[in-house]
């Protein structure tokens, strides 16, 4: 727990495209380098390969992948008495998202491919069918706070 003030939390604006703060949140999370209009076309690239993969609305595509893979339950460390515990605790929404986005982009960055917009449209499309990286991060983390869940009692 922090010792300062909790920070607030900033207004986010829709995209111009499809008008989502989602589609923002998403290119914001990864921009390198403050170049946010490259993050922008190949987010959009992207969009339009899953719209022509799967013939459906690709903000539909986008947030359903983004839901099959946002993990309800990590694990944290904890220390009782000498020994580390890894202790399972539930995620709150907005975390649950930005973990969510954090391994969708970092799947599709570590993807050989033609390029980032085609990286991305396959992982976006494999998280749609609950497969790929990212959706096997999540898997993972569910799995590792299963194999913990006798440690429960150390949650405060």
């Amino acid at each position: 727990m922090g010792r300062h003030k909790k920070s607030i939390e900033r207004p986010v604006m829709p995209d111009g495209k499809y008008n989502s703060i989602v589609i923002t949140k998403f290119v914001t999370r990864m921009m390198l380098d403050g170049k946010k209009q490259t993050c922008q076309r190949i987010v959009y690239e992207a969009l339009d390969k899953l719209k022509e993969k799967t013939d459906k609305d690709p903000l539909e595509v986008f947030l359903k992948a983004l839901d099959n893979v946002k993990p309800v339950v990590e694990v944290k460390s904890r220390r009782v008495g000498g020994a580390t515990y890894q202790v399972p605790i539930e995620i709150r929404e907005s975390r649950r998202e930005a973990l969510a986005m954090r391994w969708m982009i970092n799947a599709a960055r570590s993807r050989s491919g033609h390029g980032m917009p085609e990286t991305l449209a396959a992982e976006l499309f494999d998280a749609f069918n609950n497969t790929g990286s990212a959706y096997k991060k999540k898997e993972d983390t569910h799995k590792m706070a299963e194999a913990n869940k006798a440690f429960a009692h150390y949650r405060w």
